[in-house]
């Protein structure tokens, strides 16, 4: 018996994204075959039984946008798959030709575009401006030509909700495994940790500040620098308590995790960051720490009816400090968020929850 063939889309992902690959793709191909695109000139590979396509590394944004989108679109038709999955704005017109051909086509919005290029402060603001007001011209024009939208929070299924009937909130929970659930790491170091994008807005400044003073707690950072000033930034830390780890693998970001005492996510209160659902913040209280976190009320309502870590201003410096000295220094308080966060993970906040809300999506498209 012939399995029903789908292709997901990724111009700017790396092939082996979490949420492009390890979740929905890898979930998906017990029931389908899977085929996915990528641009990143790596080549072509199986792996988990997902035949990986590359289409060749673009030579910057704008070939990447244009050429890039261009040779998908034509590779995508010749695979000939039943459903389509794309994950970047920048594909919708490729999604919307394959819409024309009598595709069934998903668009997968991981974040609330608009808003967050309007917070890109590092790009002229009329440029910021033109582009957040064109990509949701284009958003909303096609949103509902689509066979499905799959968004990362409900703030964003609201938005979609409104203009394509089969939205749906598919969050990006953490997977939970065996070596999350059965870590046994040494937390003797009062290590804290970062793990996420890192940019001015995200708050790497304001950690700089905090662990370059003289303290008995250090940090680790682990990301995808943002920006090339931010790049300069961490270049030139000149401290023993901040260590940059890098881009590092799912494993290692356990690893980090298990190693560490709490667990920070300080972003700034930008329109997009309002209402994000980080994935850091989720992998922290997987990992069994409790977490320090941006006061932002849909964050709030998470740490604080779970009681799994502390709140606070993001530019308030004494009041991060102040969090984290009082979890260091009550280790039984500590244990507890930690744990309460864990049991909040496996009872509610994990990715196999989720799955069966995509898996619903493509049953109906089939």
């Amino acid at each position: 018996m012939n399995r029903i063939k789908i292709c997901h889309l990724t111009s700017v992902h790396p092939r082996f994204d979490s949420r492009i690959f390890y979740k929905e793709c890898r979930y998906l191909s017990e029931y389908y075959s899977v085929y996915l695109l990528v641009a990143d000139g790596k080549g072509n590979e199986e792996f988990d039984n997902i035949q990986i396509i590359d289409v060749e590394k673009p030579k910057g944004r704008v070939i990447r946008m244009f050429s890039t989108s261009k040779l998908m679109y034509h590779k995508a038709v010749d695979l000939n798959c039943n459903i389509y999955h794309f994950h970047d704005p920048e594909l919708i017109f490729a999604g919307a030709k394959l819409v024309k051909k009598g595709k069934k086509v998903i668009y997968d919005v991981h974040e609330d575009v608009p808003r967050q290029i309007r917070s890109k402060n590092y790009y002229n603001i009329l440029i910021r401006i033109f582009a957040s007001f064109f990509i949701e011209k284009v958003e909303n024009y096609f949103a509902p030509k689509f066979s499905a939208i799959i968004t990362t929070t409900e703030f964003i299924k609201r938005r979609f909700g409104k203009m394509n009937q089969l939205t749906e909130e598919v969050c990006n929970f953490p997977i939970i495994n065996k070596s999350v659930i059965t870590s046994t790491f040494e937390r003797n170091e009062n290590r804290v940790c970062y793990v996420g994008g890192i940019s001015a807005q995200r708050g790497i400044n304001e950690l700089i500040e905090i662990f370059d003073a003289e303290n008995d707690f250090f940090l680790e950072l682990a990301g995808d620098i943002e920006s090339r000033n931010t790049e300069k930034i961490i270049n030139s830390i000149n401290s023993e308590r901040i260590k940059y780890n890098g881009v590092i693998k799912k494993e290692e970001v356990e690893e980090l995790i298990g190693k560490s005492k709490i667990g920070l996510v300080l972003l700034h209160p930008t329109p997009n960051h309002l209402n994000s659902l980080p994935i850091k913040m989720f992998e922290y209280m997987a990992g069994g720490i409790p977490v320090i976190a941006s006061e932002f009320p849909v964050w709030k309502r998470i740490i604080e009816d779970n009681n799994c870590g502390i709140c606070v201003n993001p530019f308030d410096l004494e009041a991060i400090r102040k969090a984290i000295r009082f979890l260091l220094d009550n280790e039984a308080e500590r244990l507890k968020m930690g744990e309460n966060g864990r049991n909040a993970v496996l009872n509610k906040y994990r990715w196999d929850k989720e799955a069966v809300k995509l898996h619903r999506i493509y049953r109906e498209l089939e």
